[in-house]
């Protein structure tokens, strides 16, 4: 693992100037300020709407410290580019292996950055004994494989793309033959099922390319995840992978909006755009759509720099070789920075390593919370329950712009924090205190954040309180 670089003394300063300025502003208790960068790299700037920005990542890749601290600095997600896939973590059947995928994880987390899991199912990349099945067999075997992957993974993964890949190239707008759609037209929903009771907070994604406008393959999709959420099957979002050529779908955004439009979120997931004249204008169109849908949370590059691309000789990606920035980093910031809507209802801005809330949960819509005082926060909480736990979503919201905040919640007797996400928690039972990370502690005047915690017990009811710095 990379050491991240050390702040400079000026940086070390300026947080501490700003640590004071909490103290004296939230009075006795834990405040934890924002970053002094925010907005000045693409996960900073994408936190500030209540998104993610983040790059697929290569294990193997980590102790190469260009590569490393351009990770490190720039992206607050990431997702691994092979190593949680089948043929990674099942060589043999029934011996499962996490090495890699968790080298990635702990450097992810270290780091303070959410992860993405890719991919539990997908026609390609299966071990070779996983080739070899068919029928019942193989659909027992797939079945097992995301039930002990999703659970290993438990309430580390963000958001996970259950299944990629599936439905064909061309106009049919149907189903892809493979091994896995020969167990039987309800594969899908099966994995889905599997993954849900597997991790019931993580976001579960289906993923796919040649998917970047309203077309026939899109629309199967389309079909595919309304009749999902008609009966129930849990869907959370859709990947987009968005490997582009040197022109954009003019129904890009489009798209984006009708599936948002189905109740669920939308991830652009791997995201490369050949280089050329138009690369810079197609990144900074393809940030701009994603921010003008509420339920687009996310955007993520396909590889760190171009030399790292799976487009040998496209130069797709936002640095180069030696990582210094190209004109789509710029075009990207400039996009981020420039506004957009921010955390969108019943969504999450993604955690350090951890997971959002199932659906079911609802989270009051910007505008709904009673105002904050001057200079002051409020909170307001929503929460999923079930018998012995909950899952409870909190935004966080502002009159006047502040750059660090603390929630206190008192919990019941017997109840217990067991997991948190977009948060720092000082403690487990009782009255605790959440404190926000680097990327969401600074909220504009108006604005709002969110995070959220896991627990055993009794869901804590009230309202809980707020400081701010």
């Amino acid at each position: 693992m990379t050491r991240p670089s050390t702040p400079s003394r000026s940086h070390r300063l300026r947080r501490l100037v700003l640590l004071m300025a909490g103290v004296l502003a939230g009075g006795a208790g834990l405040v934890v300020t924002g970053s002094a960068d925010a907005g000045t790299t693409l996960g900073a700037a994408a936190a500030e709407k209540g998104r993610y920005y983040g790059a697929a990542v290569a294990a193997g890749r980590l102790g190469d410290s260009t590569y490393a601290g351009v990770l490190n600095r720039e992206f607050n997600s990431v997702t691994a580019e092979n190593e949680m896939k089948w043929d990674a973590t099942e060589p043999s059947q029934g011996r499962f292996t996490y090495t890699n995928g968790d080298r990635i994880l702990n450097h992810a987390r270290a780091n303070g950055k959410s992860v993405r899991g890719h991919a539990l199912l997908w026609h390609a990349q299966q071990p070779p004994w996983a080739q070899s099945l068919s029928g019942t067999a193989l659909r027992n075997a797939a079945i097992n494989h995301v039930t002990q992957v999703a659970t290993y993974y438990r309430g580390k993964i963000h958001s996970w793309d259950v299944v990629n890949e599936a439905f064909a190239d061309g106009n049919s707008g149907g189903r892809r033959d493979s091994n896995l759609q020969r167990t039987g037209n309800d594969w899908i929903e099966a994995a889905f099922r599997a993954a849900r009771a597997a991790d019931p907070a993580a976001k579960l994604c289906y993923n796919d390319y040649n998917t970047d406008g309203i077309n026939a393959k899109s629309t199967g999709i389309y079909n595919m995840v309304r009749d999902f959420k008609a009966r129930g099957v849990p869907i959370d979002c859709v990947g987009l992978q968005s490997h582009l050529g040197t022109t954009i779908d003019s129904t890009y955004q489009a798209n984006i909006q009708r599936f948002a439009d189905l109740g669920v979120d939308v991830q652009i997931t791997e995201l490369d755009v050949q280089q050329g004249g138009n690369q810079a204008n197609i990144f900074a169109t393809v940030t701009r759509a994603c921010l003008a849908v509420p339920r687009c949370t996310g955007i993520t590059v396909w590889g760190v720099r171009d030399c790292d691309s799976w487009r040998t000789g496209a130069n797709p990606l936002l640095f180069d070789c030696a990582g210094n920035k190209k004109a789509a980093y710029t075009a990207v910031l400039d996009a981020l920075n420039a506004g957009g809507t921010t955390t969108p209802p019943g969504s999450t801005t993604p955690p350090p390593g951890s997971t959002t809330p199932p659906p079911g949960s609802t989270t009051p819509p910007p505008g709904s919370t009673t105002p904050p005082p001057a200079g002051g926060c409020t909170a307001s909480v929503s929460m999923n329950a079930w018998t012995g736990g909950f899952v409870a979503t909190v935004r966080v919201s502002a009159a006047t712009a502040i750059s660090g905040w603390t929630v206190t919640v008192a919990l019941p007797a017997g109840t217990a924090v067991t997991g948190s996400w977009s948060t720092r928690a000082g403690g487990t039972t009782g009255t605790v205190a959440f404190g926000n990370v680097d990327y969401n502690g600074r909220i504009a005047a108006g604005g709002s954040t969110e995070f959220g915690f896991q627990g055993t017990g009794t869901p804590p009811a009230g309202t809980p309180g707020c400081s701010a710095a």
